[in-house]
C-alpha cells in the first residue's frame, strides 16, 4: 500500500505518517514547510517513507502506483491563516483541486481533513454532520472556514461526477505532541504560559466551550474512516465539552503553575460552543474516543516542557 499525506510535517500529518508506517503502508510525505517542520519527521528513518517538499497548490505526478490520498495540508490555527490568507484559501481551492486530479489519474481513495469550522459559530450543539453551519463568508476567520467548505464541495464533485473514491472527516479540536509552541490556539498557549509562569489569557469571559481529542484517537479515526465505505462528511472529536475557563483551570493544575488567569476581547467570529456529535463515526468506524483529558494533557506538557521551552531559549 502505497500512501501520500499533504501535510505531512505538520502536527496531525507527522502524527498519520508514524501510523501509517506502522501499518505496513509506504508513505510519501508531501509539505511546503509554511507551517510544517521536518523535526517533526527527522525519526522517520524507514525506507518506506519519502519526504517531498513541494506546494500541492502547484500540480505534482507521480509514476508509481498510489493507493491512497491523505490530503491535510493547509494552515490551521487562527494565528497561521489570519496571516497567510490567501495561501489559505488557494490550498483548500487548489490544492484539493490537485490532489483530485491525482486521485482520478492514479484511481486512488482520497480523504479530505476538512474541520468542525465548516460550521463556524454555531447555532446547534453539538453539531452533527447534517447541520450546514454558521460561517460568516467574508470575517476574518472565513478565509479558513469557506475554504474547507468548498474544499468538501469539490470533494463531493468528484466523487459524484467523476466517480472518485473519496471520504471527508471534519476534525474537532485536538492536541498531543508536535504541536507548536506559537501555533495561537488554546491548548499550546495555555501551556506554555502556565509552564513559564506568565498569565494565562482567556478571551472573553471564558464561557465559550470547546472538546478536546488527543492526537493519537483522532489518527485512529481517520484511518478507519479511510478504510471505511462511507463517503458523506464523519465528524471526528471527543464529545466531552467544557469551557475555556474550565480548560485554563486545568492546565494550572496539572502544571502546578502559579499563574493567574487574565481576560482579553474576544475575537471576532469566535465559536461560542464547539462540540461534535459523533453517532456516526460510532456506528460506521467503531470508533470514540479512549484517551482522557488528563492523560493527554500529561503527555503533551511532558512534551511541551522537554522540547518546547528549550527551543525558545
Amino acid at each position: 500500500m502505497k500512501s501520500i499525506v499533504t501535510g505531512g510535517a505538520g502536527f496531525l500529518g507527522s502524527h498519520l505518517c508514524d501510523y501509517l508506517l506502522e501499518k505496513g503502508h509506504e508513505v510519501i510525505c508531501v509539505d511546503n514547510l509554511i507551517t510544517g517542520t521536518t523535526k517533526n519527521i527527522e525519526h522517520l528513518n524507514s525506507d518506506r517513507f519519502t519526504y517531498i517538499r513541494h506546494d500541492v497548490t502547484k500540480p505534482i505526478y507521480f509514476g508509481d502506483k498510489i493507493d491512497y490520498i491523505f490530503h491535510l495540508a493547509s494552515p490551521a490555527s487562527p494565528i497561521d491563516y489570519l496571516e497567510l490568507p490567501i495561501q489559505t484559501l488557494k490550498v483548500g481551492a487548489l490544492g484539493t483541486y490537485n490532489l483530485l486530479g491525482l486521485a482520478k489519474e492514479q484511481g486512488a481513495r482520497f480523504l479530505l481533513a476538512s474541520t468542525s469550522e465548516v460550521y463556524g459559530d454555531p447555532l446547534v450543539n453539538p453539531q452533527p454532520e447534517t447541520y450546514w453551519g454558521n460561517v460568516n463568508p467574508i470575517g476574518p476567520r472565513g478565509v479558513y472556514d469557506e475554504a474547507k467548505r468548498y474544499a468538501e464541495a469539490i470533494t463531493m464533485a468528484y466523487h459524484r461526477y467523476h466517480g472518485i473514491d473519496t471520504r471527508i472527516v471534519r476534525i474537532f479540536n485536538t492536541y498531543g505532541p508536535r504541536m507548536r509552541v506559537n501555533d495561537g490556539r488554546v491548548v499550546p498557549n495555555f501551556i506554555m504560559q502556565a509552564l513559564s509562569g506568565e498569565d494565562i489569557t482567556v478571551y472573553g469571559d471564558g464561557s465559550q466551550t470547546r472538546s478536546f481529542c488527543y492526537v493519537s484517537d483522532l489518527i485512529e479515526g481517520i484511518y478507519r474512516l479511510m478504510m471505511s465505505d462511507f463517503t458523506d462528511p464523519v465528524n471526528i472529536g471527543n464529545p466531552a465539552e467544557m469551557s475555556v475557563l474550565e480548560f485554563a483551570k486545568v492546565i494550572i493544575e496539572i502544571t502546578g503553575s502559579k499563574s493567574k488567569i487574565v481576560y482579553e476581547n474576544l475575537p471576532v467570529d469566535d465559536p461560542k460552543v464547539r462540540r461534535p456529535d459523533i453517532s456516526k463515526a460510532k456506528e460506521l468506524l467503531g470508533w470514540e474516543p479512549k484517551v482522557e483529558l488528563r492523560e493527554g494533557l500529561s503527555k503533551t506538557i511532558e512534551y511541551f516542557n522537554d522540547f518546547g521551552l528549550l527551543q525558545q531559549q
